[in-house]
Parts: C-alpha cells; sequence; structure tokens
C-alpha cells in the first residue's frame, strides 16, 4: 500500500493560494485565542483596557512625576497612553506568535496547512485588544477635551505600520521558538527592554540630538512618533526617521517570511 506525504511549504507550489484557501483556519485560531485569553476570568475582555490603564499611570507616575520630563500642552497621561497603545500590541504580538507554533504542534504534526496561518492569528488576536484599547483611549481624548487634527487621517498608515512591525517580529520569533527553544526567556527580556528604549513613557523631543540616530533605529520608535503626530499633532517625527521605519519594516517582514519558509519544512519534524 502507497502512502501520502504531506511536505509542509510545498503544496504543489501554490503556497500564497492555499494561504488564502485557509483563511477560515485563521478566523478560527484567532476567535479560539480570544475566548481562551479571556475564558474563566472576573473581569473578561476587561483585561485589553486594565492593562494599558495599569502602566499608563505608572510610566506617568515614573517619567512626569519623578523624572520630570515634559509633555508640552498635552496631558501626561494622553501622550504616554498614545505611546501605549502601539507599543502594547507591537509587544503582545511578539510574545503570542513566539509561542503560537509550539503550543500548536498537535494541529502541525498531523495535517497540512499554511503554517503561516498560526503566527498570523496571533497578530490578528493582539490587533483585537489594540482596538478594544482604542476605546479607552478615545475616552481620555473626551475627558480632557481634545480632538485630533486634521492629521488623525493619516493614523491608519501608522496602524498599517504597527501591524507590518508586530507580524514581522511575530514570524521571526515563531519559527526561532520551533527550533530555539531558549527563546522562550529572551522574548520576555525584548519586551520588558523594549518598553524602556522605545519612547512610550517620554516624547523623542527629550531625547539628546547625539543620540537621536540610535533611538531612531528602533522601528516601534517612528511607529509611537507616528501615532502622537497622528493623534497630538506632536511634530517629533522627521522625515528621514520615517523613511528609515517604513524600511526597517518592510526588510523585518521580508527576511521574517524568507527565513520562515526556509525553516517551515521542518517544523514537524522538531517540534
Amino acid at each position: 500500500m502507497s502512502g501520502i506525504t504531506i511536505e509542509a511549504g510545498k503544496s504543489g507550489g501554490r503556497y500564497w493560494h492555499d494561504l488564502w484557501r485557509y483563511r477560515e483556519l485563521l478566523y478560527f485560531l484567532a476567535w479560539r485565542d480570544i475566548l481562551v485569553r479571556y475564558k474563566q476570568t472576573v473581569v473578561g475582555v476587561a483585561w485589553a483596557v486594565i492593562r494599558p490603564v495599569l502602566t499608563m499611570l505608572v510610566l506617568t507616575i515614573v517619567f512626569g512625576e519623578f523624572a520630570g520630563m515634559k509633555s508640552g500642552d498635552v496631558p501626561y497621561p494622553l501622550l504616554v497612553l498614545c505611546g501605549m497603545l502601539p507599543w502594547q500590541f507591537f509587544a503582545t504580538a511578539f510574545a503570542e506568535s513566539g509561542n503560537s507554533l509550539v503550543s500548536n504542534q498537535g494541529m502541525i504534526t498531523k495535517v497540512y496547512f499554511p503554517r503561516l496561518v498560526v503566527p498570523i492569528s496571533s497578530v490578528v488576536t493582539s490587533f483585537v485588544d489594540f482596538m478594544i484599547s482604542a476605546v479607552l483611549l478615545a475616552m481620555l481624548f473626551i475627558y480632557y477635551g481634545q480632538l485630533p487634527g486634521p492629521q488623525v487621517f493619516t493614523l491608519p498608515f501608522f496602524v498599517a505600520l504597527a501591524f507590518g512591525a508586530a507580524f514581522g517580529a511575530g514570524v521571526w520569533v515563531s519559527a526561532l521558538m520551533v527550533r530555539y527553544r531558549d527563546f522562550r526567556y529572551v522574548v520576555p527580556f525584548i519586551v520588558q527592554f523594549g518598553l524602556y528604549i522605545s519612547p512610550v513613557g517620554f516624547s523623542s523631543t527629550q531625547v539628546p540630538e547625539k543620540w537621536r540616530f540610535i533611538h531612531s533605529m528602533n522601528p516601534m520608535a517612528g511607529v509611537i512618533d507616528g501615532f502622537r503626530y497622528a493623534l497630538l499633532g506632536e511634530n517629533s517625527l522627521s522625515g528621514g526617521e520615517l523613511l528609515f521605519s517604513v524600511l526597517t519594516v518592510i526588510v523585518l517582514i521580508a527576511s521574517g517570511l524568507i527565513y520562515f519558509r526556509k525553516t517551515e519544512k521542518t517544523f514537524a519534524d522538531i517540534i
């Protein structure tokens, strides 16, 4: 009796077509992750709001009160939350994507589907949290009596840039986690360290000129500054820094996809 060998990543050379055909699996995985995340919790989906609120309060006290950072004419909590939302989206997607393939090893070792569906679903789940937290940001704008200017129409571009950064980093770490389980310890460190080197609790205008270039090498710095420009009109993002962030995100996505596709066929064997 002849057997059938299912080789991940091949599918007759129609991988990207298969990715579209399996879109319902992506929806299912994303919905399952949302249900599991808040199942049997006391406040449920409100955790998507509680986490940024608590972080905002801590960063406002540490940077705004203790360190004496300035926020111009913008209330400091509003400044922090505008940076907190894209950063939390990136950090959550990065952490969840890292564990996504390992936690779904039962599916990966038994059936064929484009493995890229798994980390994408983790990013989509994190984006749902981002959209819920955005309601809190809108309420804070109303509370302080502030309305975004016409530059708010650039916000979809920066949201897409944040999604691209989260997707690129998520694809990289998900593939690396399968082969190198040490990354389960590295990822929390990167997330914690990244929070303090990204302009979440402070404005990029506070960064000394001699450190501006190094600061701009962080792709999330451009994303966060872009959010603040779109929502607060803060002019802390130069054209060069924006271009650098866009190019960095493109390279992150392209290199992540190349590495993921290169190693995908080995996932079922080593997971």
